[in-house]
C-alpha cells in the first residue's frame, strides 16, 4: 500500500530538505505537496486528500495545531504528524486533543521520521484491514439476511405461521416488524434480449435501488423474492405509509430509467393493513396487481388505483379491440418467459376479466383457447419438448378441450399455463443442477483462496451474481457464504485434530489471511475457539 503524504512547514529550509532528501517511496509514501502555512495548505490538501498530514506547529496565519483541527473535522481518518521546535507539554497536550498520531521535536533526522512514518503506516494498514474483514462479515451477514427474510416472508404469505410464531421468529433474528402499519412492494428487472452487458446493468440497477432503501431502514424492509424480483415491506404510521410507499416508488423510477435502454423493469404495491399478519392479504392483493405488467408491458408502475382506470376503459372498448390487444399469442409467451407458478391465477384471471364481454361468443372462446394452446406449444416446443410430452403432463387432450365449456374455461388455461411453466422450470432447474455441479467443484478447489467470491464463481459461470445467489441458496438451501464458510470450518476442524499446525498457519491453510478473523469465525460457528477444539494441545498462536 503506497499513502500519500502532505507536508506544512513555513521555514523553506526545512521545508525543502524534508521533502528532497527524505526517500519517501522507500518508506512506502508518495509526496504530494507541500505549504508554507496552513491557511496556504488547507485547499491543497482537500484537493490532494493526502493518507498523512506532516506540519510544523508554529506557523504564521494559521498554526499547526489549528490546521489539525480543521483536518480532523473534515478527514478524521487522515493520520497527522506534528514537528514542534518547543518541547512545551501544553503544546503536546493540545496535539492529543486534536488526535494527532506523533509528536516530533527538531531537529527531526531522518531515522526519526522513518519509524514514526513506519508506526503510521502500520496503523493505517492495520486499521484498513479491520474494516474490510467488518466489511467482509457485514456482506456475509447480509446475504444470510436476505436467505432467511425470504422463507420467512413465503411463510408469511402462505399463512404457515401463527402470529405468536411470526413475533417469536422475527424476534430471534432481531427483525423489527413493529409498526401500526404496513403496505407491501414488487420490483423486478430483467434483461431485454439481445443486450450483451445487461447482466452487469441488472446487478447495478439492484444495487442502487437496495442503496436507497437501506438509507431508510426504519422504512422499508428489503427482501429477495426470486430470482429478478425483490420485495419490500413498508412500515409506519397509518398516515405516512402511504407517502412512504410513494416516496420507495419515485426513487424505483429514477433509479431503473437510467437503464431501460438495456432492461425491462416493473413496480407494483398492495394496499396497507393494519396488522403485521394481514400481510397475506396484502400480497394477495399485490400479486393481483403486480401480473398486469404483462397485460400492459409499456407501463412500468402498478398500483390498484391504476388497474381500476384500465378495468374501466377495457370494459368501454369494443370487441375489435379486444381480439386485437387481449390475445396476442405473445401476451402469453411473454408470461411463460417471465412469469411465476404462484402467479398463474391472477394472469388467468386479469386475462379473461380483460375479455369477459367477448365471451359471450361460443366461437371466440374457441378461437381464445386455440390460441391459449397453440402459444403454450410453441413456447415449450422452443424448450425442445414435444407436443405428446406437453399434452400428457397436463392430461388433457385436443378432444377433451373442444368440450370445455365456458365455465371451466379458466381452469383450463390455468391447467395449461401452469404445465408450460413446469416444463420451464424444469428445464431452468436442469441447467441450474449443471451450473450448481460446476460451481461447487469449482468451490471445492478453490475454498482455501482468500480471494473466493460469488461474484468470482458467478463470472465463471457466465451467469449474473443476483442469479447464481437465488440459484445456489434455493438448491443448497443455505446462502453461498454459509457453504464456503461450513467447507473451510471442516478443514480447520480436520486440520486441528490431525496436525501439530498452529492456528495462525491453519488459518491461512483454509482461506484466512488474517487470523484473529479466522478465530472469529471459528469460534461463531463452532461454539468454541480453535485452541479449545483441540483441547489444549496448543497454545493458539495467532
Amino acid at each position: 500500500m503506497v499513502l500519500k503524504v502532505f507536508l506544512v512547514e513555513d521555514e523553506s529550509v526545512v521545508r525543502e530538505g524534508l521533502r528532497d532528501n527524505i526517500p519517501w517511496q522507500q518508506f512506502g509514501y508518495q509526496f504530494v505537496g507541500e505549504a508554507s502555512d496552513g491557511e496556504m495548505a488547507l485547499p491543497l490538501i482537500r484537493k490532494t486528500k493526502p493518507d498523512v498530514l506532516i506540519t510544523d506547529i508554529k506557523m504564521p496565519f494559521m498554526d499547526g495545531l489549528s490546521l489539525s483541527h480543521i483536518v480532523g473535522q473534515e478527514f478524521p481518518e487522515m493520520k497527522i504528524i506534528i514537528i514542534s521546535g518547543y518541547d512545551d507539554f501544553e503544546y503536546a497536550r493540545q496535539a492529543i486533543k486534536e488526535g494527532v498520531e506523533q509528536y516530533l521535536l527538531k531537529p527531526i533526522t531522518r531515522r526519526t521520521l522513518q519509524k514514526a512514518l513506519t508506526e503510521v503506516k502500520e496503523k493505517i494498514e492495520s486499521e484498513q484491514e479491520q474494516k474490510n474483514y467488518l466489511n467482509k462479515y457485514q456482506n456475509d451477514l447480509h446475504e444470510y439476511e436476505q436467505f432467511f427474510l425470504r422463507n420467512f416472508f413465503e411463510k408469511v404469505f402462505e399463512g404457515q405461521l401463527s402470529v405468536q410464531e411470526i413475533y417469536e421468529e422475527a424476534q430471534k433474528h432481531s427483525l423489527d416488524i413493529n409498526a401500526p402499519c404496513y403496505n407491501l412492494g414488487l420490483i423486478t428487472v430483467q434483461e431485454k434480449k439481445n443486450r450483451g452487458n445487461a447482466g452487469e446493468l441488472c446487478q447495478k440497477c439492484y444495487e442502487e435501488m437496495m442503496r436507497f432503501l437501506l438509507r431508510f431502514s426504519g422504512h422499508y424492509l428489503v427482501f429477495r423474492w426470486n430470482v429478478n424480483t425483490y420485495g419490500v415491506m413498508i412500515k409506519g404510521e397509518p398516515g405516512n405509509v402511504v407517502e412512504r410507499t410513494s416516496k420507495c416508488l419515485e426513487n424505483m423510477e429514477q433509479i431503473c430509467k437510467k437503464y431501460e435502454e438495456d432492461l425491462d423493469w416493473y413496480a407494483a404495491v398492495g394496499k396497507p393493513v393494519e396488522r403485521f399478519s394481514l400481510l397475506a392479504d396484502c400480497y394477495r392483493n399485490l400479486n393481483h396487481v403486480f401480473s398486469y405488467r404483462f397485460f400492459e408491458p409499456s407501463k412500468h408502475i402498478f398500483s390498484e388505483d391504476m388497474i381500476s382506470k384500465l378495468t374501466a376503459a377495457s370494459e368501454e372498448g369494443a370487441l375489435e379491440s379486444v381480439e386485437t390487444s387481449k390475445i396476442n399469442p405473445e401476451l402469453i409467451k411473454g408470461f411463460l418467459a417471465n412469469g411465476q407458478k404462484e402467479e398463474v391465477q391472477e394472469f388467468v384471471i386479469n386475462f379473461v376479466n380483460g375479455i369477459h364481454q367477448a365471451l359471450a361468443s361460443k366461437l371466440f372462446w374457441d378461437y381464445l383457447l386455440l390460441n391459449v394452446r397453440f402459444a403454450a406449444l410453441a413456447y415449450v416446443e422452443s424448450l425442445g419438448v414435444t407436443q405428446e410430452e406437453f399434452l400428457q403432463n397436463i392430461n388433457m387432450d385436443y378432444a377433451q378441450k373442444m368440450e370445455i365449456s365456458a365455465e371451466n374455461m379458466q381452469h383450463y388455461m390455468e391447467e395449461v399455463l401452469t404445465g408450460a411453466i413446469e416444463f420451464r422450470d424444469r428445464e431452468n432447474m436442469n441447467q441450474g443442477k449443471k451450473t450448481l455441479k460446476k460451481a461447487l467443484a469449482y468451490i471445492e478447489e478453490n475454498y482455501m483462496q482468500e480471494s473466493l467470491s460469488l461474484n468470482e464463481i458467478a463470472d465463471s459461470m457466465e451467469v449474473s451474481p443476483n442469479y447464481f445467489s437465488a440459484m445456489f441458496s434455493q438448491e443448497m438451501q443455505m446462502t453461498f457464504v454459509e457453504y464456503v464458510t461450513e467447507k473451510r470450518m471442516e478443514k480447520a476442524r480436520k486440520l486441528l485434530q490431525e496436525t501439530d499446525m498452529r492456528a495462525n498457519e491453519i488459518a491461512l491453510a483454509v482461506g484466512y489471511r488474517n487470523p484473529h478473523y479466522f478465530s472469529f469465525v471459528f469460534k461463531k460457528t463452532q461454539g468454541c475457539t480453535p485452541r479449545e477444539y483441540r483441547g489444549g494441545k496448543e497454545e493458539e498462536n495467532p
